[in-house]
């Protein structure tokens, strides 16, 4: 007996456990939007080499984003306000004046040669070649006089805090050099290594900030004139994991181009209200509740323990996102709560091969089927997943700010939709058929009816393939209408985007942020982002106010808090800046090349082709439809639209599946009744499917409140047009470069399966299909 149902019932329960475990030792971390959090306002300051403007206070913008994401705060808030003030918020932060004093260091960090010590001190004023004279950070009381400046922070490549493997005591620091870098430290080591051991100038001085903080002398077995190559080294220092940390995202961020100061802190509120919150987890409770019932309804005995299953699936990826310390937005709640429904998906997908695999023995043993779906869907399951894991990936490792924080979540909840659909619905399912009341009522288990999907299909017979340039010319109609869309109507980007106005009210009567944003959304104002900030008073931040448009809120905010006084009036620059936008892009499209270089090894690049281009189709079309309506494109769209992406892509993965699987059995067949029959036997799970998500979205839309309703309508229309698009646009467009670039002809030792013996079905073959095929008495395969 096989110990592999064992073995994955041991996974799944220690999945759960431990699952369960962190959910209820460890709290979640919230975002600014649901709890708020630490702003610190930084002013920039000419240096003796760089002026304090716009230009250079943007490039420190980027400098303290890359910080605050090596510190590991996710989720921040940081914007240009004026022409030389930088606005950080950051969400949850344990010690907020530490965290202050990390991000407000210039960090300008440089390597010296020693060439000598002394017990006086020198001029700590570098002169122009770097070189001056530090107190020794191992000596007290001495001083090491430094050589020119050798190599500077920008030749790091990589820095990462790491446990010293020597002593397994203390923290170092690791550094990866560039290239050029590496060879000069190289250099600069192999002259050190010259000199009489112990004497200064056998160090190498180390300094951040004017201040050394490693001078480690070079060993006795590094030879003179190599150095130590390699292209890496270590910092040490006695440092504790929270101070090698700290120097690490300090090193990695680079240092500022102007040094800044902390001109004010303090704590900021949420910039949604409590009621916004409540209506959307009301709305989150309702969607997924409606998404149980209606797998209940299709496959019920295995459409409960799929609903069970998919509570274990939210558990896995809540414990995930929480050990991970990932900060838990109200749009990253409800993407997180639509991956539930779209981990319906695999299971959807394993329970219509089950219905195929019974339907087409009609034998007692429902074992049997059940183990076929799990085998048959396996391929399509990690293909589809695969693919989106890529673009995750790569988002994760080439981009900055939110769009690096979705590759986590996206990664996270594609992981454990896998583990959830192919290993714990595998053992609720197996135990299930197991029973003997359920293997003497096989009704029961939802695989031994048709399908009124199925049913239809068979009754109709549908040849969607043969109007395919119709379908062409209707989806390339469709994309000129949107980017006709997008280049009239333009698109109406967020404040994160273009930058805009914040305004500081103090009220002489005590406000709450609720009443205040219901004022500033009744005087015309429904998109500005309203928060409690200091003691009491309330900031408005909107994408264009004009001086009539302001006083118009400040009247607004008199009904409710009395006399008020405008305390700070400032221009604020984007929070998703171009550096941020540009390494998206970067990222989104190398990204999408990998997928095609996936796609095109695992089915063919006429395939990986069409995959692609429908998803380019099915976001055009999403951008356009905002454009049009005017809706704002903001991060929230932005998230919105990246889970488009991978919806389509993973759509369209599992049609091809079938069609690759069809085209093993018979490679002379024709492609457009290939296609069609893949169509139409994937039908099912494409219907079940999107209407799992599209229920949790119509709640999210109805119920969720205005916070969510255009992240719901972007995603509406995405499951949609991506349904749609499998259908009407990458399959035609997959067949269409089939017969312009045929496949090579199979081998003659293949396997044909275009004939046999009446009776005879090919291996692999649908045994559905295969039943029908022999009560008509041929063997041959369409």
């Amino acid at each position: 007996m096989s110990r592999a149902p064992l073995w994955r019932a041991i996974v799944a329960l220690a999945a759960v456990a431990l699952s369960l475990y962190i959910a209820l030792t460890q709290s979640a971390r919230l975002g600014l939007d649901l709890r708020g959090g630490t702003q610190i306002v930084l002013e920039t300051k000419d240096s003796p080499t760089t002026k304090a403007d716009a230009a250079s206070t943007d490039r420190a913008l980027e400098v303290l984003r890359q910080r605050v994401d090596a510190l590991g705060v996710s989720e921040p808030g940081i914007a240009r306000s004026g022409e030389k003030r930088i606005i950080v918020e950051l969400p949850g932060v344990q010690d907020p004046r530490k965290a202050a004093e990390v991000i407000g260091r210039t960090a300008q960090l440089t390597v010296h040669p020693v060439t000598g010590e002394s017990a006086v001190k020198g001029t700590t004023k570098p002169a122009a070649d770097g070189s001056r004279t530090l107190p020794d950070p191992e000596r007290p009381g001495n001083h090491l006089t430094l050589g020119p400046t050798a190599l500077t922070g920008q030749g790091v490549k990589d820095a990462e805090a790491t446990l010293d493997q020597q002593s397994l005591a203390g923290w170092i620091v690791s550094l990866d050099f560039r290239k050029e870098a590496g060879d000069t430290w190289a250099r600069i080591t192999g002259d050190a290594a010259c000199a009489p051991q112990n004497s200064p100038e056998r160090r190498v001085a180390i300094t951040l900030d004017d201040k050394i903080i490693s001078a480690p002398g070079v060993n006795q077995g590094v030879a003179c004139k190599t150095g130590i190559t390699g292209g890496s080294t270590q910092i040490t220092g006695d440092f504790d994991q929270a101070e090698a940390r700290d120097l690490a995202a300090l090193v990695k961020g680079g240092a500022l181009p102007v040094p800044v100061d902390v001109v004010e802190q303090r704590t900021v509120g949420p910039t949604l209200g409590a009621d916004a919150i409540e209506a959307s987890t009301t709305a989150a409770i309702i969607g997924i509740a409606l998404t149980a019932l209606f797998i209940t309804v299709v496959y019920r005995l295995m459409g409960v323990l799929a609903s069970f299953a998919l509570a274990l699936y939210g558990l896995i990826s809540y414990a995930a996102l929480v050990a991970l310390g990932a900060t838990l937005t109200l749009p990253g709640l409800a993407g997180f709560v639509l991956a539930i429904g779209m981990a319906v998906d695999a299971n959807v997908l394993v329970f219509e091969r089950a219905r195929e695999e019974y339907l087409g023995v009609r034998s007692t043993d429902l074992a049997k089927p059940v183990r076929t779906g799990f085998a048959k869907a396996w391929s399509a399951v990690v293909d589809s997943n695969v693919t989106t894991l890529l673009a995750a990936g790569l988002l994760f490792f080439f981009a900055t700010g939110p769009v690096k924080g979705f590759g986590i979540t996206l990664s996270i909840g594609v992981l454990a939709s896998m583990v959830t659909a192919l290993v714990i619905t595998r053992v609720l399912a197996d135990f299930a058929v197991g029973r003997g009341f359920v293997r003497k009522r096989p009704g029961l288990t939802g695989i031994a009816a048709t399908g009124r999907v199925r049913t239809w299909l068979a009754r109709r017979k549908p040849n969607l393939v043969r109007h395919r340039r119709r379908w062409l010319g209707a989806s390339g109609l469709l994309v000129a209408v949107a980017i006709a869309g997008i280049a009239l109507r333009g698109l109406e980007f967020g404040v994160e985007f273009t930058g805009g106005r914040l305004v500081e009210y103090s009220t002489s009567k005590p406000v709450d942020a609720d009443t205040a944003r219901g004022a500033v959304a009744d005087a015309g104002f429904p998109r500005a982002v309203v928060q409690e900030s200091g003691d009491g008073d309330i900031t408005v931040r909107t994408e264009r106010l004009t001086d009539t448009e302001q006083q118009q809120v400040k009247t607004a905010l008199e009904g409710p808090g009395g006399t008020v006084t405008v305390e700070r009036d400032e221009m604020i620059g984007p929070s998703l800046g171009n550096e941020l936008r540009q390494k998206a892009l970067i990222a989104l499209g190398i990204a999408v090349a990998a997928q095609l270089i996936y796609l095109s090894v695992r089915f063919r690049w006429t395939l990986a082709a069409a995959a692609v281009s429908a998803m380019v189709h099915d976001v055009l079309l999403v951008v356009g439809l905002f454009a049009w309506l005017g809706k704002p494109v903001d991060s929230v769209f932005l998230a919105a639209l990246l889970t488009v992406i991978g919806y389509s892509v993973n759509d369209t993965v599992v049609v091809f599946d079938r069609v690759r699987e069809v085209r093993r059995r018979d490679p002379r067949g024709d492609l457009a009744a290939t296609a069609n029959h893949a169509v139409v036997q994937t039908l099912p799970r494409t219907v079940n499917t999107g209407m799992g998500a599209l229920f949790i979205l119509t709640a999210l839309a109805v119920l969720g409140g205005d916070s969510l309703a255009d992240f719901s309508l972007a995603l509406i229309a995405g499951v949609l047009v991506g349904m749609a698009s499998t259908v009407f646009t990458a399959v035609p467009i997959a067949v269409a470069l089939e017969h312009r670039n045929p496949a090579p002809p199979p081998s003659r030792s293949g396997r044909s399966g275009g004939s046999g013996r009446s009776g005879e079905v090919p291996d692999g073959y649908s045994p559905l299909e295969a039943r029908r095929r022999r009560e008509r008495g041929t063997g041959a395969v369409v």
